[in-house]
């Protein structure tokens, strides 16, 4: 398992017509898992679809 750093925006705010970033770090076993299981996690926190949520960085962290 590695982790993974993940970046970027989410529609947000009191009328969610604001971008609002964010940043989530995650074990996955790849980059594009972790990228599912960030989707997930903001969906699940946020009641976000995935359409809603943008990813601007993705790294591999120690």
């Amino acid at each position: 398992m590695s982790n993974f750093e993940i970046k970027g925006r989410y529609k947000g705010g009191l009328v969610g017509k604001t971008w609002l970033t964010f940043s989530k770090k995650v074990d996955s076993q790849n980059e594009k898992n972790a990228i599912g299981k960030v989707y997930s996690l903001m969906g699940s926190e946020h009641g976000l679809k995935r359409d809603q949520i943008k990813i601007d960085e993705v790294k591999a962290v120690e």
